[in-house]
């Protein structure tokens, strides 16, 4: 009976070329190879190119953040999803006509259709979930629970599957359509992070998972983050239940590859994305932190996988997704802070370049975005690490990290530019006192400052004796573009503005004297940080929880807005839900008054906790820095 599930699946996985739409990527070229579809994230706009002529046709406008874009059937018609609008938009790449935009649950990301144009499918990163779309009626058809930070995902050859990649776990689920549950599971190591894509073989039982390894316990810029690719075995079938990544029957069902070794000692950094050519025999991956590309052989040996042609290719500024003509005599690259497509033939020599939008927002947000996403010099000496490794579009990476001052768990930048000063102990007064973290051993950089910065001795707060903006366009750059990042309206408020029944009642206690939150986490960004010294901090019994801690008990109150989706919660990461923060973590009543509150007082808080923010919150307050986008009038 096994066996003969197993020639099943390998003849269903034959049936099928590679496809337009079939894996999720901000590229998609058309079935003819004769258009290409490039998602302008930052810009909101798609942009549609001549193959031929390698030339711009149009750029159409979408809306805001479009993270994926497929084609659907042979086109015109295309879809993307708007991850900052919670919306699917349908155009026609022909006219440049926009059409419907559908709502979809919050923070929709990749897409994939199949190849009759009739059914799409659409991950959801905080939601962890997959909706269905009848691409006719441009409805959606189901939901199906599909993981935990859901984003990457592709489509089987035989399109019974879908293959879901969780983001902060790296784990590999697949989906039966049919039933619409998970049916099989590919678990790697415990260290797997940053996952956003998947790419399937053709013709074979293989999956492609380009990510990294966050190795929490070293914080060293040799140590702390490897650049990674699994291949997941696809064609053994799951026990019941699935397996989680284990061997079955001697087959090896997931095996990671070190690129960093692949490489020789070429260090490469931040895998983004994966593509095969049309015939499988190579395979492209992309580094979007040195901007580096591999060329490989793919090894039908279900050992070796894969073996590199040639060096690493150096490439543009960020590449963020990779495409192969239906011919494969074109590779496609596209780079994120060069606004453009990269042309490359199959061994990667560059023939042409196409700009596909103009530059956003500032010339200043921008530089400090190049700086963020890059692991070369002067932010780093040997290349491993990024600011977007553990901060990815300046959100966090779940990750608890065994600093040299204590446990400490990776914050998002959401909404900094009104909340300093930085860091859980409060040490910092200034963006620009990241200085302090390039030269450190964690990235190991020259800097961006020209001369020496103040001396630092153990864990004293010399960043806040020191004045470091104004001294460097690039640090002065990347504070602007760190301090850009605003958070969401909550996808568990009732609408802007509006809360839920329990959501209201939670409002209540949390203002209520007795329980005293809203002593610590006032105003708008519910946080008492000041940029007015000498600055709140406060003991919230959590200070001897770590042995390691050098620096505690007294901690900064962290912004409460976007709190739904940044667990683990405190410094260090202790408490895994919202509702661990106000009991098994809060002894003694330290981090405000809860022991006297009914479980459905508890219950009703956390719905409170989870909607913030259900309003704006200004873009102007006493608190807010210089150093940022100025708000458009």
């Amino acid at each position: 009976m096994q066996r003969l599930t197993i020639v099943a699946i390998l003849l269903t996985l034959s049936t099928r070329p590679l496809a337009a739409g079939t894996s999720n990527s901000l590229l998609d070229v058309s079935p003819d190879g004769t258009r290409l579809l490039v998602a302008n994230t930052d810009n909101g706009t798609v942009t549609v190119i001549d193959t031929a002529k390698r030339e711009v046709i149009r750029e159409i406008d979408v809306g805001p953040k479009p993270e994926c874009v497929a084609w659907i059937g042979n086109g015109p018609r295309a879809a993307a999803t708007l991850y900052a609008g919670s919306a699917v938009v349908f155009f026609d790449a022909a006219t440049g006509k926009v059409g419907k935009k559908l709502p979809v649950k919050f923070e929709p990301y990749g897409i994939v259709t199949d190849k009759a144009g009739r059914r799409g499918w659409v991950t959801h990163d905080y939601l962890g979930l997959v909706s269905e779309l009848d691409l006719d009626k441009e409805t959606v058809t189901r939901e199906i629970p599909a993981g935990s930070f859901t984003r990457g995902l592709a489509l089987s050859p035989d399109e019974k599957r879908l293959y879901v990649a969780e983001f902060f776990t790296g784990i590999l689920n697949a989906i039966d359509l049919d039933s619409g549950k998970i049916v099989d599971s590919w678990t790697g190591h415990s260290t797997d992070n940053l996952l956003r894509q998947v790419a399937l073989h053709p013709t074979r039982p293989k999956a492609y998972l380009p990510h990294i390894r966050s190795i929490i316990k070293t914080i060293d810029g040799a140590g702390s983050i490897f650049p990674q690719m699994s291949v997941c075995d696809l064609k053994t079938p799951p026990a019941s239940p699935p397996p989680k990544g284990g061997d079955i029957g001697g087959v090896r069902r997931r095996i990671s590859f070190g690129m960093d070794t692949f490489n020789g000692i070429y260090v490469v950094t931040n895998p983004w994305e994966v593509a095969l050519s049309p015939d499988a025999k190579r395979l492209y991956i992309i580094y979007a932190g040195t901007n580096d590309m591999n060329v490989c052989e793919v090894v039908d040996d279900d050992y070796k996988e894969i073996e590199r042609i040639g060096d690493a290719v150096k490439i543009g500024k960020n590449p963020r997704a990779i495409r192969v003509s239906p011919d494969g005599k074109s590779v496609y690259v596209y780079h994120a802070m060069d606004f453009a497509v990269d042309v490359y033939s199959p061994l990667m020599k560059k023939v042409a370049t196409i700009k596909t939008c103009a530059p956003p927002k500032t010339p200043e947000w921008v530089l400090g975005k190049i700086l963020f996403n890059t692991a070369l010099p002067p932010l780093t000496s040997r290349r491993w690490i990024a600011c977007s490794s553990c901060h990815p579009d300046g959100m966090h990476d779940a990750r608890v990290w065994n600093n040299p001052e204590g446990q400490r768990k990776t914050t998002a930048l959401l909404a900094m530019a009104h909340t300093h000063p930085l860091h859980w102990s409060a040490d910092r007064d200034e963006v620009q006192d990241f200085e302090y973290t390039i030269r450190s051993k964690l990235m190991g950089g020259r800097g961006l400052v020209k001369g020496p910065i103040r001396g630092k001795k153990a864990f004293e707060k010399a960043e806040l004796e020191d004045t470091t903006a104004n001294r460097s366009k690039e640090l002065d750059a990347l504070a602007i573009y760190c301090n850009s990042f605003e958070p969401p309206l909550s996808p568990h408020a009732a609408g802007p503005g509006k809360l839920t029944p329990a959501a209201e009642r939670g409002k209540a206690i949390f203002l209520r004297s007795d329980v005293a939150c809203a002593t610590c986490h006032s105003g708008p960004f519910f946080t008492d940080s000041t940029l007015q010294k000498p600055y709140k901090v406060h003991d919230v019994g959590t200070g001897n929880d770590d042995p390691s801690e050098k620096m505690g008990p007294l901690y900064d109150t962290p912004t409460l807005l976007g709190i739904y989706r940044t667990a683990p919660y405190l410094h260090h990461g202790k408490a895994k839900t919202l509702l661990d923060v106000l009991t098994t973590q809060n002894k003694g009543d330290k981090h405000g008054k809860t022991s006297h509150l009914a479980k459905a007082d508890l219950e009703d808080l956390v719905e409170f906790l989870k909607s913030l923010p259900y309003e704006t919150p200004p873009t102007v307050t006493p608190n807010t820095v210089s150093f940022r986008l100025q708000p458009t009038k």
